[in-house]
């Protein structure tokens, strides 16, 4: 049976993307669904295209050279990309082919006006909608001129945009085929755009119209402003109508033009109300047909006998945060308002986690999370309920990130949102209230250290002999066991103690002396600090390879994970290998993203450390991690002298003094504690993951997985039954890899509601000069130098004096932090990891600046106020 090149749209459905493209396959089933009218029409199917394809072998090879060009490279990839375009325009449409377009025209009326528009197959999918990236024509009329335009199409895969989008997505040229669907032209008194969601705030309850005259082109291309209505539970909730001076219409013999609109007309809005709750009702049905929000093409024909509105695209909203809490088609759970702040935010990790990673942190945390977009996020609406919950909330979500205080504050000033209870226990300690102080005794610290250190070391023995479904059955008790150290009363009222010492301190030394941020230089080289002790300790690892140029040489080349079994060849090369083997044993099971068990550990991949190592070989003299703690302590040391003696000038001095030594020896006592349960987690993960891997690899050998790795898109319950069942799910793992592609696209939001809406708020100051960019500070000081912006660790190359902008910092970026001079991030509070840090090693540090990595170019200079909170940009 000979291949079909030609299927009516009303043959078509969203199961059939692979023949007729995402946009056909999305108008096939819009013509389904009862009450939705798509104008007439026909597809010119995938198989056409690969015909016409094969017909060009030049082709192939000019798409190997797009293959590897560099992704930046935008001239060499337009010229290549015209090249092939033309290629494609210049062959002609074989003859059974135009005789199948043509009969299909015959059908709906050969010399009637149509749209002719591009619907290639990764186009309009959930995760990436590729909407403007190929053509559309409009009124093209004419067999002769229709078969032009479907070569046109066909050819607009190719156009510049299309091929970098691709790239963005992580999609190969290769396995992407266009089809062509060919519609009879609407000629509408209005058109334009209904977003099902709100496309700004993601607000699933509110609908957007953008509605102009005439074809929607004027509004697609920019031409003219619309009309926006927002619409909410049946009632426009807010409207701007534009002024329109143009507009586009179809010409008789074909094309289109721009014509003048009625200086009368101008002022009067494109739709009626009563019309736009009616569109809005349309769009509801065609949401619910395809379980998500969606981006719809309308047009309203305003003609004798027909007024009614006409569905030319729908698309999934793809931009649009998930909600925590609902099916995998988008459905609440439950009716309840619902309030969720980000985990990632106060984990300083806001990318995107596998779903073994997700499961695992879900597992072993201390509160329940829910996944949504590859982050997690906690449920706080009971804690806003009653009055003594949400002030205690509210003060640790401020002291924590000042914009998630401000973006839940936001949801409370909607009165109706969150409902009101009575506090659950008049008249006794909040739930959740901090616990009871401790004594400032050095002993704590030292006794939670080896209680953790235990508790590891009997993990480590205990997990050797546990393999299959036994392994996952001591997993689970594990689990157990790893909640029990965190939640030890006394390793949260260690961490407690140094927190609250900090506050008092800052805020009593505010109130005393008018010092912001005096905490900052107290606690410079602060006792038992693992993270700040790491990046030291990466300067003691330099001293043992600075002598050696050899060794400095063959790291400089390193380019794989087998370079130290190379290094004792090298004259010094075994004390290095001996020194790197060593730190890697101390801290090897770190690395950037460490909350999610599925990235690579420096152990695993030694490799992301050499840069640093070189970094430091260059940029310091030996001793140097000696030397900065030592500064660090002397300077705490003065500090601390400087001001017991102005605070004894005061009245009542002596007594301010005793207090404020007490709360001194406190926050050096307890503040570096504050890093090690953070420790202590990470090296129960790489534990847990490398019992994990092992039943992975025993997976890929009984050839159920095609690659260990592959077990990271399971869930811990999923790998469980797996591993039971010697049987993997190819298309779920497959279907997971796309989708935490397209969570690399999202922004997660700081907090997020039940409807969708998602709120980053702000900081409202007006205390920084304008123009500056305002954040949190954390860590005391200005400074002026170069802005380095690295978005990957092992990408670094930074000299003494940079500044770092990043987006956040875990406890894996300190080793940078050595040898920089100051600190902006875009993600942080007062008490996250790399604030501790920046204060640790004295640098002044800003956070929480949204949008730091985009707004500070590479190169700038640039002065940052970690005393006052904001970055200026230098001219």
């Amino acid at each position: 049976m000979s291949e079909r090149y030609v299927r009516d749209l009303r043959e078509v459905d969203e199961t059939q993307v692979a023949v007729v493209g995402g946009k056909g396959a999305h108008l096939g089933a819009l013509s389904r669904i009862e009450g939705i009218r798509v104008p007439g029409g026909f597809c010119v199917t995938t198989h056409a295209f690969r015909r016409v394809m094969a017909q060009a072998p030049s082709i192939d090879d000019r798409l190997d050279r797009l293959s590897r060009l560099n992704p930046d490279d935008r001239d060499a990839i337009g010229t290549l990309s015209a090249e092939i375009r033309r290629t494609i325009e210049g062959i002609a449409v074989p003859a059974d082919l135009a005789a199948e377009i043509t009969g299909a025209l015959a059908r709906f009326g050969e010399e009637a006006a149509y749209a002719v528009r591009s619907s290639a197959t990764a186009e309009d999918l959930p995760t990436a909608s590729f909407a403007g990236q190929q053509d559309t024509y409009l009124n093209v009329v004419g067999p002769a001129s229709i078969l032009r335009h479907v070569s046109r199409c066909w050819a607009s895969l190719f156009t510049e945009r299309a091929v970098a989008y691709r790239r963005r997505n992580g999609i190969d040229d290769r396995t992407v085929d266009m089809a062509v669907v060919v519609q009879r032209m609407v000629f509408p008194h209005a058109a334009g755009v209904l977003f099902t969601a709100d496309p700004v705030t993601g607000n699933r309850k509110v609908a957007t119209v953008d509605a102009g005259l005439g074809l929607g082109e004027t509004l697609v291309s920019g031409l003219v402003n619309p009309d926006v209505l927002k619409v909410r539970d049946g009632e426009v909730v807010a409207r701007t109508i534009a002024t329109k001076r143009r507009a586009v219409h179809a010409l008789p013999a074909g094309g289109t033009r721009e014509v003048a609109i009625d200086p009368q007309r101008q002022e009067e809005p494109a739709l009626t109300d009563a019309q736009v709750l009616r569109l809005v009702r349309l769009g509801r049905r065609i949401e619910a047909h395809f379980g998500r929000p969606q981006d719809i093409e309308w047009c309203l024909v305003d003609a004798p006998g027909d007024d009614g509105f006409r569905i030319v695209q729908s698309r999934p909203i793809t931009t649009l945060f998930p909600v925590p809490g609902t099916t995998a088609d988008g459905r609440p759970h439950d009716d309840e308002n619902r309030v969720y702040v980000s985990v990632g935010h106060g984990q300083m990790m806001t990318d995107p986690m596998k779903p073994l990673g997700l499961s695992m942190w879900q597992l072993t945390a201390m509160v329940p999370m829910h996944a949504a977009g590859g982050r997690l996020f906690v449920d706080v609406t009971r804690g806003l309920s009653s009055p003594a919950g949400r002030a205690g909330l509210l003060d640790a979500m401020g002291k924590g990130d000042p914009l998630i205080r401000d973006a839940l504050e936001t949801v409370l000033d909607r009165d109706d949102f969150v409902p009101s209870l009575p506090d659950a226990n008049p008249g006794g300690p909040p739930a959740g209230h901090a616990p009871d102080p401790i004594e400032t005794d050095p002993a704590v610290v030292t006794e939670l250290i080896e209680r953790s250190r235990a508790s590891i070391a009997a993990l480590e023995r205990d997990i050797r002999t546990k393999t299959g479904p036994a392994l996952f059955d001591f997993l689970i008790e594990a689990f157990e066991e790893h909640k029990r150290v965190l939640g030890d009363p006394l390793n949260m009222q260690a961490i407690m103690a140094g927190m609250e010492a900090t506050w008092w301190l800052n805020d009593k030394l505010r109130e005393w002396l008018g010092e912001k941020n005096a905490a900052d230089t107290l606690t410079l080289s602060a006792p038992d600090n693992i993270t700040s002790e790491m990046g030291l300790a990466l300067l003691d690892v330099a001293d043992a390879i600075r002598p050696h140029p050899a060794v400095v040489t063959f790291l400089q080349g390193v380019e794989n994970e087998e370079f130290l079994n190379d290094l004792a060849k090298l004259a010094g090369g075994t004390e290095a290998r001996d020194a790197i083997e060593a730190y890697l044993d101390r801290y090897g099971m770190r690395c950037v993203g460490e909350i999610d068990i599925t990235r690579p550990r420096w152990r695993e991949r030694p490799s992301t450390i050499v840069p640093v190592i070189l970094d430091n070989v260059r940029n310091f003299e030996p001793g140097a991690a000696g030397r900065r703690f030592e500064q660090g302590r002397e300077k705490a040391r003065q500090k601390e002298q400087d001001v017991l003696a102005r605070l004894r000038t005061l009245p009542d001095g002596d007594r301010k003094a005793d207090e404020t030594k007490r709360m001194i020896d406190r926050v050096r006592t307890f503040i570096g504690y504050r890093e090690y349960p953070k420790y202590g987690i990470v090296s129960r993960y790489f534990l847990y993951k490398q019992a994990l891997l092992g039943e992975a690899e025993r997976l890929v050998r009984a050839e159920a997985l095609a690659e260990k790795e592959d077990a990271f898109y399971l869930t811990f319950q999923e790998l469980h039954d797996a591993v039971r069942s010697q049987r993997v799910d190819d298309l779920l793992i497959q279907r997971r890899k796309e989708a935490f592609r397209s969570y690399h696209a999202l922004t997660p939001p700081r907090v997020l509601t039940s409807d969708g809406e998602a709120l980053t708020g702000a900081y409202r100051r007006d205390d920084a000069p304008a123009g500056a960019l305002i954040g949190v500070p954390v860590s005391a000081g200005t400074i002026e130098g170069r802005a380095r912006v690295v978005l990957d660790m092992a990408e670094a190359d930074l000299e003494a004096g940079d500044i770092l902008v990043t987006t956040f910092t875990d406890p894996s970026w300190s080793p940078l932090f050595v040898g920089i001079a100051g600190l902006v991030t875009e993600v942080g509070g007062l008490m996250t990891h790399g604030a501790v840090i920046a204060r640790e090693y004295g640098l002044p540090a800003v956070v929480g600046v949204e949008g730091a990595t985009r707004l500070i170019r590479d190169g700038q200079r640039i002065r940052v106020h970690g005393t006052d909170g904001y970055v200026e940009i230098l001219p």
